[in-house]
C-alpha cells in the first residue's frame, strides 16, 4: 500500500516532498513486532513545501487532487504544505510558529525522534531519506520527545496512544 502511495505521489510534481512520520514508523514497528504491516496506522502523511503560494486555496487544490488520486487507499491521506503551517499552528496548538524555510526544518520539529523522518522516491527511482535524529530510537522501539515544538501534554498523549497499540514500545518520560 505504501509503495502505491510512493508511486502515485509522483503525479503531483512537487519540488520538495516526503512521506513520513507515523505511517512509516508504525509500518516498521509492525514489522519488528510481527503485526500486519498496516496495523494501527490512522493516516499517511504527505508533506510538501511550496512557499510561492501560501493561500488556503492552493493547498486545498492539492488536497482535492490527493482525495481523487488516493481514493482506493483504505487509510486517510493527510497532505500538508509545510510552508504554510505557521498560518494555522497557533490556532490549533496554541504555540506561535515562525515560517519554516525548508521542508527539512519542518521535520526537525516533529514530536518524537522515532517519527521525525521523511522518505521519498524521486522520478529516477532514487530513494531519499531525511532523518535528523537517525534511526536508533525507531529500530529500538523507543519513543523519545523532540522538545523543539511539542508540549509535554501532546507528547504524553501520543506516546500513551502508541503504547496501547504497541505495548513493546519503551516510552521515555518527558523529564
Amino acid at each position: 500500500m505504501l509503495m502505491q502511495v510512493f508511486n502515485n505521489v509522483r503525479s503531483f510534481d512537487f519540488e520538495s516532498y516526503y512521506i513520513g512520520a507515523g505511517c512509516i514508523t508504525q509500518t516498521i514497528w509492525n514489522y519488528l513486532t510481527n503485526r500486519p504491516l498496516n496495523y494501527g496506522i490512522t493516516d499517511i502523511d504527505i508533506i510538501y513545501f511550496d512557499d510561492h503560494d501560501l493561500s488556503y486555496e492552493a493547498e486545498d487544490k492539492v488536497i482535492r487532487k490527493g482525495i481523487q488520486l488516493f481514493s482506493d487507499i483504505p487509510i486517510k491521506i493527510d497532505i500538508k504544505n509545510q510552508a504554510r503551517v505557521h498560518l494555522w499552528y497557533k490556532d490549533r496548538f496554541g504555540i506561535e510558529l515562525n515560517p519554516f524555510q525548508t521542508i527539512e526544518e519542518a521535520i526537525d520539529t516533529w514530536p518524537s525522534t522515532a517519527t521525525a523522518f521523511g522518505v521519498r522516491n524521486d522520478n529516477n527511482e532514487k530513494w531519499q531519506v531525511y532523518a535528523p535524529f537517525g534511526f536508533n530510537d525507531l529500530f529500538d522501539l523507543t519513543v523519545r520527545a523532540n522538545k523543539r515544538l511539542i508540549t509535554k501534554e501532546i507528547y504524553m498523549n501520543k506516546a500513551n496512544q502508541w503504547k496501547e497499540k504497541w505495548p513493546e514500545l519503551k516510552i521515555v518520560m518527558w523529564e
